[in-house]
């Protein structure tokens, strides 16, 4: 089945949700991005999804809400668009049963057909009744555990919901989770309410029935894995303006999974495009099998990035008391066809359960991740490794060969250098007051440790150094700087379960225009995965992958995330002289721009095409002047430039191959200052002479 395709098919399962109800106060748009009132009466919209009758229980469905199911059809959502209008005495205690609204309710489904024998879509409103609300309690517990590791700083603040829309009123406008400011008590309660109120489901029911037009009878199958397709149907602004944005479509991928250990993580964070109105989505794989359900984002505080996440499937079917099935009722797991990857035709599943183990020896083996990625991708991963420096400043780095030799970015040593500063909770940025928006290095956060740190160290590095320098002969002879002797780095390889921390050391700190250093392991496992570069030049518009720790340091726990994108621009130069012994041609690849999204911390990852090969290394995103990241619009440093260092890796012997990155080049700094290219200075032209005036 092909995007198109699945496209079809998925807009036959979602719809868009509106709440209408009494709220003379204007109370009940509070947190929420968007809304209408009139006179007294508040309208909310989400998204949903149409479950088919194989998907649920029926007499699970009578027995609980005490009807008929054959007439009606179920509704999944979240249950955010509804607490709002629940009664007072619900609204504060979940009922196990129906929950009850405040008098004056009424919850419309707009579906894309409402005639199972009409051939055109002909979208209408219907009126849906509340069954019940149902808390998923491993997702919750993964969403907690996923805050509280953050935790260590007051700016470590996350917010529910997007930042889209700005609030007049005073009281808060998000929910917020704060992780310092309040009693210990005050705050595990909170946030355990938050946690359970962004994970929390709806169960409603629509006089439908759409039994042909439900059927089930995809017969392909796909795994949740990371880097994989990601399509979404969902009416983001939806109750402005149906006839604009009813089901319109968001793709991207899965990013990573958590918990990170786990082969049915409870709660996937993926880099798609959400804007609000689109909770309630359901997400769909390339396949057309199942994914999961969309929910609210999270937004950090300090840098303004926005986690998207996605309640799997198999999460809510674990909390529905039975109710929600993860295989039709008709199908057998057994007829999969594994010599033929496909389901017997008509015995298809409508989402796919099928999941890669994890080892669990205690002894280090490769790991099989829970969400693990397609080949070329899943190889690419295991090449890139976690670097910290101190006890909480982290980054990226890559593997280059079996010898244990990593590349990253030199920002991360030496920041001062960048115009980059250790900054409480904000990462590594430059001044907003000369330019509209800036480079922002992707690569750090830090928590109350990093900041005495800060205070300990900034004051006395002052110079530049460098562990490597040219004698009068040309050739490199190695420097011992006090300051390399001093700072504690260690490098995590994930390569393994669990996975191994390693010392290492400096080797290598570019003084010239391009932001990359090497590290060398000082004690070198078995069984390293190099990554494979490609040095041609990449196409604009091809496939991209960004794969870094990005966002999530040590704490968590994670594999490296998956973000897609493309190629959006290669910024092109004149071949230095330096380069010209390896590099033949007239132009030469100086810098790449590409979509995929990049957040602090993922800074020494790879930017990887379709085959797994690297062509970058993320070194940069732009920020606005005001300070928020921009994560789509990124830089790296294409694999051309990076060509003396992978001649380096291969014996590890001739140094003095690392003296064209060092060599100075006016132009390339100001290709990664985003400044205009400095040109020669070219003298006017005399012109005719001119005579005074009058004669």
């Amino acid at each position: 089945m092909g995007v198109s395709e699945a496209v079809d098919f998925a807009r036959n399962f979602a719809v868009m949700l509106r709440v209408r109800g009494p709220d003379p106060k204007g109370m009940k748009m509070r947190r929420h991005a968007f809304h209408q009132y009139r006179s007294g009466e508040t309208t909310l919209s989400a998204s949903g999804m149409l479950v088919p009758h194989t998907l649920f229980d029926a007499q699970v469905a009578t027995t609980l809400y005490g009807h008929n199911s054959e007439d009606t059809v179920l509704v999944v959502t979240v249950a955010s668009v509804l607490e709002p209008f629940l009664s007072p005495h619900h609204r504060h205690n979940i009922p196990q049963g129906r929950p009850e609204l405040i008098s004056g309710v009424q919850i419309d489904v707009m579906t894309e057909k409402t005639d199972e024998k009409s051939s055109q879509p002909t979208p209408c409103w219907i009126v849906a009744q509340l069954l019940s609300l149902i808390d998923v309690p491993a997702s919750a517990l993964c969403l907690q555990s996923l805050i509280e590791a953050s935790s260590g700083l007051p700016e470590h603040e996350w917010e529910v919901g997007w930042s889209l829309a700005s609030y007049n009123e005073p009281q808060p406008s998000k929910d917020f989770i704060q992780t310092q400011g309040r009693s210990a008590v005050e705050r595990s309660s909170n946030a355990n309410l938050i946690h359970k109120s962004l994970t929390r489901i709806a169960i409603l029911s629509v006089p439908l029935s759409f039994k042909d037009l439900l059927e089930t009878k995809v017969s392909s199958s796909s795994m949740n894995k990371r880097g994989d397709f990601l399509l979404a149907v969902g009416s983001p602004f939806g109750v402005l303006s149906p006839a604009h944005f009813f089901n319109s479509i968001s793709v991207g991928c899965i990013a990573n999974c958590y918990p990170p250990n786990s082969s049915d993580g409870s709660l996937l964070m993926v880099d798609i495009r959400s804007l609000p109105g689109m909770e309630g989505s359901p997400v769909f794989s390339e396949h057309a099998c199942l994914t999961g359900i969309l929910i609210r984002p999270l937004r950090q505080n300090t840098s303004g990035a926005e986690i998207q996440l996605v309640i799997p499937w198999e999460a809510i079917v674990r909390a529905s008391s039975g109710l929600l099935q993860m295989w039709p009722q008709n199908t057998m797991e057994g007829s999969y066809n594994q010599q033929e990857n496909s389901y017997v035709e008509g015995k298809a599943p409508f989402l796919d359960t099928i999941k890669l183990s994890v080892m669990s020896s205690n002894e280090h083996e490769p790991v099989s991740y829970g969400c693990s990625s397609p080949l070329p991708i899943e190889k690419a991963m295991a090449s890139i490794c976690l670097v910290t420096v101190g006890d909480g400043i982290w980054a990226s780095g890559v593997l280059l060969n079996s010898q244990g030799l990593i590349l990253t970015n030199a920002h991360l040593l030496e920041p001062w250098r960048f115009s980059k500063t250790h900054a409480s909770g904000g990462g590594y940025g430059t001044s907003s007051e000369k330019i509209p928006f800036m480079l922002k290095g992707a690569t750090s956060f830090y928590n109350g440790i990093e900041c005495n740190q800060e205070s300990q160290t900034s004051p006395t590095v002052k110079a530049i150094l460098y562990p490597f320098a040219t004698n009068e002969q040309g050739t490199y002879h190695k420097l011992n700087p006090t300051y390399y002797n001093h700072i504690n780095l260690r490098v995590r390889l994930d390569h393994v379960t669990p996975p191994l921390w390693c010392d290492a050391k400096v080797l290598y700190v570019c003084k010239g225009p391009w932001d990359v250093a090497l590290l060398q392991l000082k004690s070198v496992p078995d069984k390293l995965s190099p990554i494979v570069m490609d040095f041609s030049r990449p196409t604009t518009g091809s496939k991209a992958y960004v794969i870094g720790h990005g966002l999530f340091g040590p704490k968590h726990g994670f594999f490296p995330s998956v973000c897609s994108g493309v190629v959006a621009k290669v910024v092109e130069a004149k071949t230095p002289q330096s380069y010209q012994s390896i590099h033949t041609h007239e132009q030469f690849s100086a810098m790449l721009e590409t979509t995929a999204a990049v957040h602090p911390g993922a800074s020494g990852g790879a930017v990887i095409n379709s085959d797994g090969h690297m062509i970058g290394l993320v070194t940069s995103n732009a920020r606005h002047g005001g300070g928020a990241v921009i994560p789509n619009l990124n830089f790296s440093i294409p694999c051309a430039a990076l060509a003396p260092i992978f001649k380096f890796s291969k014996d590890m012997q001739n140094l003095s191959v690392l003296r064209i990155l060092d060599e100075p080049n006016e132009y390339l700094s100001s290709v990664w200052a985003l400044m205009r290219p400095s040109t020669p200075k070219h003298h006017p032209i005399p012109g005719p002479p001119q005579f005074p005036s009058g004669l």
